[in-house]
C-alpha cells in the first residue's frame, strides 16, 4: 500500500493506494462522453518513465482545482492541456494533472517531483 503526501508541506493527498494496471481506453464514445476512469478506485500506477502516479480521479481528497482559470480548460471535463490543474489543498502547490474531458482519458497522473510515497501518513 502506498500514501501519497505534498512533497512541499506533507500534507495528506491520498488515501492508502495498492499498486495496479491500468485499463485500457477502448471504447469508442460518441459526443461528448467522459471515458471510465483509467484506473479502478484505490489503486495507482506509475507511468512509463517513472515521473507520474496515475490514478483514479477520486482518489486525491487532499488536491484542489489551481486557482489560476487557465490551466482548467475543457468542454465536459478538464483537457489538462495547460500544466498541472490540481494543488495541495494545504499548501497550493501544483502537485498533478487531472484530465476528464470528453475527448481525453479519465485520470489523475500526480506529478512524481511533487509528492512523496509511503507506508504511513507522516506524523
Amino acid at each position: 500500500m502506498a500514501l501519497f503526501t505534498c512533497a512541499n508541506c506533507r500534507q495528506s493527498l491520498t488515501g492508502d493506494l495498492k499498486k495496479a494496471r491500468p485499463s485500457r481506453d477502448t471504447e469508442k464514445r460518441p459526443g461528448h462522453r467522459i471515458a471510465p476512469p483509467r484506473m479502478a478506485r484505490g489503486t495507482y500506477a506509475i507511468s512509463h518513465d517513472a515521473s507520474l502516479f496515475i490514478l483514479h480521479p477520486d482518489d486525491v481528497p487532499g488536491t484542489t482545482p489551481h486557482p489560476d482559470r487557465g490551466r482548467r480548460n475543457g468542454c465536459c471535463g478538464l483537457d489538462g492541456r495547460d500544466g498541472p490543474n490540481l494543488v495541495c489543498a494545504a499548501c497550493g502547490t501544483d502537485v498533478a494533472t487531472e484530465q476528464s474531458d470528453c475527448w481525453t482519458q479519465n485520470l489523475v497522473a500526480l506529478i512524481a517531483a511533487a509528492v512523496v510515497s509511503g507506508a504511513e501518513p507522516p506524523a
